[in-house]
């Protein structure tokens, strides 16, 4: 009972800042949706509201060339007032989000993943905070309250990721396929979290059934449904626009990389910078560069398949083409479920001084750049880099620590000794 009044409290308090901050501020939702930090041309509420005015006048939203996200987002806006004149709706809907995704981190935390799974016990589990502190260290970061008040529609995919995380971890296959295909519906990339998260659910399923079911089975069944349930939301994205030009205009958009908004990310600039020639090749691999992190972390740490979704969510907050804030919170809120491994990580000051430094000093360099005229584009690409370092050394410190966990269970003999990487 005490722990169900600390989450009312908690998720009281949250609301509670978050519109209090949109009341009280109420230029402060445009003054974030306007930072490059916050929103991307793919998140941005701003091309939001522009591709909904073109959907309630019957023209395709994308038209103008300026929306790129899904277009099932647009149906579920239009049934809000207008946020410029009635803004309390869409205000309460992204309070709800993060509360919602609040709630999936806490189903994540108790259900006891992160350091004992099927095939692999810490020999630190009881290390571990509970599943409301893990909450509030979500509900009151600066960059998730920053997200939610600049109403990014970042919002929504990290509540599906989280949501997918949740159900796997529970061994609730429709939702988490569902949950799955959302997320990647709408921001593309996070269709690579579904190998790890289903050897999660699969192995939930193993432990809770007397017999295990046949794996290969189990992996074409439910990437079937994961296909069936993308295509039926493709095809009701078609139906709603009346082509398949959304295709282009949202996930060729990030594949393709033809808006260099500048952001936190490190394709930007690379791009910018590139002769067109070369631009084909090195977006091919750019992108395989993301995309072959998946198979050898989920290969290498096959036991602990909640850490590489983690891990994985780590990678994309760097190396994605339009990663903002939004990315570095949904890793951050994921590293606390790893309390066990806290005491292996070696650069925690680094890394966290790295953030903080680059947290502050990157909208200095942006207005240096943009609105003084006393810098350049170099200032702001320099302390992104910054900020990918600190992100960078978190990744690699928690994947040594939990080399180094699984070594100590496997060789208790080397515990608390020193070891070299080969």
């Amino acid at each position: 009972m005490a722990s169900d009044q600390h989450k009312a409290l908690l998720f009281g308090a949250a609301a509670a800042v978050r519109l209090l901050l949109f009341t009280a501020f109420p230029s402060l939702p445009s003054l974030l949706a306007g930072r490059v930090e916050v929103s991307t041309p793919v998140t941005s509420f701003k091309r939001l509201q522009e591709g909904l005015f073109l959907y309630t006048h019957n023209v395709s939203p994308y038209d103008g060339g300026v929306y790129h996200q899904a277009p099932l987002l647009l149906p579920l806006f239009s049934l809000l007032p207008n946020p410029s004149y009635h803004p309390f709706a869409t205000n309460l809907l992204y309070t709800m989000v993060d509360l919602l995704s609040a709630h999936a981190l806490m189903q994540i935390a108790d259900s006891g993943q992160a350091a004992v799974t099927r095939l692999f016990t810490s020999s630190r589990k009881e290390l571990r905070w509970s599943s409301v502190a893990i909450a509030a260290g979500f509900l009151f970061n600066p960059f998730t309250v920053a997200t939610c008040i600049a109403r990014s529609t970042s919002a929504l995919t990290n509540l599906f990721i989280l949501t997918a995380m949740a159900k796997a971890s529970q061994g609730a296959l429709i939702t988490f396929v569902l949950s799955m295909a959302m997320a990647s519906y709408l921001a593309m990339h996070p269709v690579l979290l579904f190998p790890p998260l289903l050897i999660l659910c699969y192995d939930v399923q193993a432990t809770n059934m007397k017999a295990a079911p046949h794996a290969w089975r189990f992996a074409v069944t439910h990437l079937r449904r994961l296909s069936i349930a993308l295509g039926a939301l493709l095809y009701l994205s078609k139906l709603l626009t009346g082509s398949w030009d959304f295709l282009g205009a949202t996930y060729g958009v990030r594949l393709l990389l033809p808006d260099l908004t500048p952001n936190v990310g490190l394709w930007w600039y690379f791009f910018t910078e590139m002769f067109d020639s070369f631009r084909e090749f090195f977006l091919g691999v750019f992108w395989l560069h993301v995309a072959s992190y998946m198979p050898g972390l989920t290969i290498r740490l096959r036991k602990q398949p909640l850490f590489v979704a983690a891990t994985l969510t780590g990678i994309f907050a760097v190396f994605t083409p339009y990663p903002s804030i939004a990315d570095a919170a949904l890793y951050l809120s994921l590293v606390p479920l790893f309390r066990h491994l806290f005491p292996l990580m070696r650069y925690t000051f680094l890394a966290s001084s790295s953030i903080l430094y680059a947290s502050f000093l990157g909208p200095v360099f942006y207005h240096l750049w943009i609105y003084a005229g006393s810098g350049n584009a170099n200032f702001f690409y320099a302390i992104t880099l910054v900020w990918s370092l600190g992100l960078s050394v978190i990744v690699g410190d928690s994947l040594y620590a939990a080399l180094r966990d699984e070594l100590d269970v496997e060789r208790p003999e080397l515990r608390g000794k020193e070891v070299k990487r080969i």
